[in-house]
């Protein structure tokens, strides 16, 4: 039997730590994680950006490293994969003006999907969120409110799920974020 199928959206300058733990932390447990990027191959790379909170008014930027993706955006089939992880950092921003972007998000809609910190961006641009409670990171909240979701204002560390729409607002969250997620599809860890 293989492995049950991941799907994690990448871009240039996505949030280091919002891509790299889910991958790692998900491939760890068994899933076979596939890291797509529009406009770029199997093999090629995505910058990520560090973002950290040191006491300014929004999040501070260093650049972070190069992540490999694994599979080509081009080729995938959405329902060969068990579910959806969009993390955050400035790549929403622009990914969500791609058509096929947003066909993908709405493809995963009411299927097991984890959605971080700015990747807010993207839920509200595919308009999947109506009457949902999401969280996001804070600067998002506009975005989340004005596609009809119901913005969970909830601490940095913490994760909510509405159905299958696992968030959070950014990666100290990656705990419950992660747990949340990984009940929504139906697994258990045992110790």
């Amino acid at each position: 039997m293989s492995a049950p199928r991941l799907l994690l959206l990448a871009g240039d300058y996505v949030e280091d730590y919002e891509i790299m733990v889910p991958y790692q932390a998900l491939t760890m447990l068994g899933y076979r994680v596939d890291t797509v990027c529009p406009g770029r191959g199997k093999g090629e790379h995505v910058l990520t950006a560090i973002h950290d909170f040191e006491g300014a008014q929004t999040y501070s930027e260093k650049p972070g490293h190069r992540f490999v993706l694994n599979a080509d955006f081009d080729t995938i089939n959405y329902a060969d994969y068990a579910g959806l992880i969009l993390p955050g950092g400035r790549a929403p921003e622009y990914l969500r003006l791609d058509p096929r972007v947003i066909e993908l998000v709405r493809a995963f809609a009411h299927r097991p999907l984890a959605a971080i910190c700015h990747a807010g961006q993207l839920l509200a641009a595919a308009r999947v969120i109506e009457g949902r409670r999401v969280s996001a990171y804070p600067a998002c909240r506009p975005d989340v409110e004005l596609a009809g979701g119901v913005y969970a204002d909830i601490a940095l560390d913490a994760a909510v799920t509405d159905g299958t729409l696992v968030t959070a607002p950014a990666w100290p969250a990656h705990p419950a974020w992660l747990a949340q997620f990984i009940a929504v599809l139906g697994a258990r860890i045992a110790l």
